[in-house]
């Protein structure tokens, strides 16, 4: 079984606004002369899966989260990688371009090592980030097949095709698309006992000079590893889609906590 870190470097978001402005990159419109396009967003995964690529290697470090503070410059980018410290230094010092050092100091990198076998039947708190959405296979709605919707939405217009009656009662609810959503990706892997939906937004992400609005949801809970070689693989692989733009990364805490 290939080895996996777990690893922490500091980013200052100042210092990555600038690097994306200098490089054209990460707006969810094109820059015009005279400034943004209106409702133009800044898709800082987009970003960051650039930075990374470029100064460490294409997926090395991912999946990753970007954890910030409000209203804070500092914060922590988290990543699952196969390689070690020493490597990634070796990596950074040869390819990475000079002002690449205004956003991240190699210096700083911490480094844990994850288990190297999990015990099926273990109990596991965790967090992630995702962003739960699917690729239609027909259509859906005013949705047509190939299209990226949320879940949530998805279940929705088909549970109510013609939109929701009066007297009708909308027992689905975001918590439960998404945790049925995410026992699905984890498959036998792992069982989801337990989801608590934290955190939801809507995320345009700049994928190939196109925007993309979906859902950006936090999730907490528990689940009890069924499969261990199967774990240690959505460990290092996330879950579900945008893995390399900052989304699936597992986290994983003490149950209860």
């Amino acid at each position: 079984m290939t080895s996996l870190n777990l690893i922490r470097l500091p980013i200052s978001l100042s210092a990555l606004g600038r690097w994306a402005g200098e490089r054209g990159i990460g707006w969810t419109s094109r820059l015009k002369s005279d400034g943004l396009e209106a409702g133009a967003a800044f898709d800082e995964g987009r970003v960051l899966h650039h930075l990374l690529s470029e100064s460490f290697g294409k997926a090395v470090l991912q999946p990753f989260r970007l954890m910030a503070a409000p209203r804070k410059d500092q914060a922590s980018l988290y990543a699952y990688s196969p390689a070690g410290q020493q490597e990634l230094r070796e990596t950074w010092d040869a390819c990475a371009l000079p002002e690449t050092a205004r956003v991240l100091d190699p210096a700083k990198l911490e480094i844990k090592p994850m288990p190297e076998a999990w015990r099926s039947g273990r109990r596991l708190g965790f967090e992630t980030r995702v962003r739960p959405v699917l690729r239609l296979l027909k259509p859906c709605g005013k949705f047509g097949k190939g299209a990226e919707i949320d879940v949530f939405l998805t279940r929705s217009i088909r549970s109510f095709p013609e939109g929701v009656p009066a007297d009708g009662e909308m027992k689905l609810t975001r918590e439960i698309a998404y945790s049925e959503w995410l026992a699905e990706k984890l498959g036998e892997a792992a069982e989801v006992t337990a989801v608590r939906l934290t955190r939801f937004a809507r995320h345009k992400a700049a994928r190939g000079g196109r925007s993309l609005q979906g859902p950006d949801a936090t999730l907490q809970g528990e689940i009890v590893i069924r499969d261990a070689a199967q774990f240690a693989r959505k460990l290092a692989g996330g879950v579900g889609r945008h893995t390399a733009y900052g989304f699936g990364m597992l986290l994983i805490r003490p149950p209860g906590s």
